[in-house]
């Protein structure tokens, strides 16, 4: 076994993937070395795999259990261009019809303590992959069944897919990550299905789809006691996104001390539509500027056997679940003129408008969403929507188990907003209090509406 550097009593072993025939020059691919030394560490107990000094260029890598793989700030580790370095044993990627999103660089599978650490870069060569097309898009980092998982300060730039995917692990520490996805659709950047006692801080996300995540494909993996703390979210469509597949439950999610910025659809969107329960869910100190909508919440059900979006899980249209206990409190939004403006993700892909903007919380009338507390809240929206720009019917939220079929208020529709600020339709023990509100420019709609809703208190000013 060869080491480059041996530590002292209760010091790791650090393995140099240039012992293992590691060229670095970008060039010459070096995906047989970093295995071999991945390997020879876990074989040895445990240590540190040391990218250092270089450009490592590599396929499909397999992390094990008790590695840690640093990438030192003088090395990138780059992937490959060609789709067939990486393996088709690296599970798979959950949304229904994405099938071309199956593979991964980075891969680990029913192992603990492993981690990829360090200051360097590790970059998917997303321009290798285009956008359009049959061919295979990798993930940077897919992760199924672990436990003890850590992600520290590494710069996670250009995946040619999701940046990462943490499926179904437990005890994850994510910490003073830069990750940069603006290249390609499916620009995610943290996404978190059947994951519980997780932390994340210190981060910066941009990205061309939702900066994090928070799913559950399954029953037997809750989502619970998530941290998300001291990160900065820029996205060509969501900021934060918890839900959407909800098969399971997530609950006791905390979000504070957060900006967003740029953020041409959703802030913080929170949609239960696949009737599991999603619950006890608290935002604070939230600073937004430039985001179309600052909160989205949905309760509905949907199952789009055809389209993208639904859990591959999903055999058919569930009932609908649960939704409630939400607390958003000390939230400052500010639009600024850049809102304007109609927002594009690539050339035709329309995000959002100034009449796509405010807040939305709706559901199926039968099934209210309960005990909802919006409070602290400092808006200033750029407005000048007139009244002949928006549809004069609303849809409503449909139980798709009686109603397949029609045009009704989805997950994505509608393209407008009847409200400047708020639009809130189906909440049962609903509670504003001390908003001061502000608009640019005259606009012809309601400031504020709450439709079927019971309210316990309501105090709002707009100035």
């Amino acid at each position: 076994m060869d080491k480059s550097y041996s530590g002292g009593k209760g010091q790791d072993v650090i393995f140099d993937v240039r012992r293992y025939g590691a060229k670095g020059d970008g060039a010459a691919r070096d995906t047989a070395a970093i295995q071999r030394a991945i390997d020879e560490c876990a074989r040895a107990g445990g240590g540190t795999v040391l990218l250092a000094g270089g450009v490592f260029l590599s396929g499909g890598l397999y992390l094990r259990s008790n590695v840690m793989l640093e990438v030192s700030v003088s090395a990138t580790l780059l992937a490959s261009g060609d789709i067939a370095d990486y393996g088709t044993d690296t599970h798979h990627n959950r949304y229904r019809n994405e099938e071309a999103l199956d593979r991964c660089f980075l891969f680990a599978a029913d192992a603990e303590n492993i981690g990829i650490v360090g200051y360097g870069r590790i970059d998917g060569n997303a321009e290798a992959f285009p956008n359009e097309g049959s061919i295979y898009r990798p993930m940077l980092l897919r992760v199924l069944r672990c436990r003890h998982i850590f992600v520290e300060n590494v710069r996670l730039h250009n995946a040619a897919a999701w940046t990462t995917a943490f499926l179904d692990s437990t005890d994850i520490r994510i910490r003073g990550v830069d990750i940069r996805n603006e290249r390609r659709y499916n620009g995610d950047g943290l996404d978190l299905d059947g994951c519980s006692h997780v932390f994340v801080s210190d981060c910066r996300i941009r990205g061309t789809d939702d900066n994090l995540c928070l799913q559950s494909s399954s029953k037997e993996y809750p989502v619970e006691d998530v941290h998300i703390v001291n990160c900065e979210f820029t996205s060509l469509c969501a900021g934060i996104r918890i839900g959407l597949k909800s098969i399971g439950s997530i609950s006791n999610v905390v979000i504070s001390n957060c900006t967003f910025r740029d953020v041409w659809r959703e802030g913080i969107k929170i949609e239960c539509s696949e009737g599991g329960r999603i619950c006890d869910i608290v935002a604070r100190g939230i600073a937004m500027k430039n985001v179309s909508r600052p909160v989205w919440i949905l309760l509905n059900n949907r199952f789009e056997p055809e389209d993208y979006g639904s859990s591959l899980e999903l055999t058919e249209i569930p009932s609908i679940g649960t939704l409630r206990n939400i607390l958003i409190s000390d939230m400052t939004i500010t639009d600024e003129r850049e809102m304007e403006h109609t927002h594009y993700r690539f050339t035709d892909d329309c995000m959002g408008s100034p009449r796509f903007g405010g807040m939305r919380i709706d559901a199926e009338e039968n099934h209210p969403i309960e005990n909802v507390i919006l409070k602290n809240i400092l808006y200033t929206a750029i407005g000048g929507v007139k009244k002949s720009e928006i549809p004069s019917e609303y849809p409503k939220v449909p139980d798709r188990k009686k109603e397949a079929e029609g045009i009704f208020s989805e997950n994505y529709y509608p393209d407008w907003s009847r409200a400047v600020f708020l639009d809130c339709r189906n909440v049962r023990n609903l509670m504003l209090e001390d908003w001061i509100l502000h608009k640019k420019r005259p606009d012809e709609r309601e400031s504020v509406i709450v439709e079927k809703c019971t309210v316990i208190r309501q105090y709002i000013h707009e100035i």
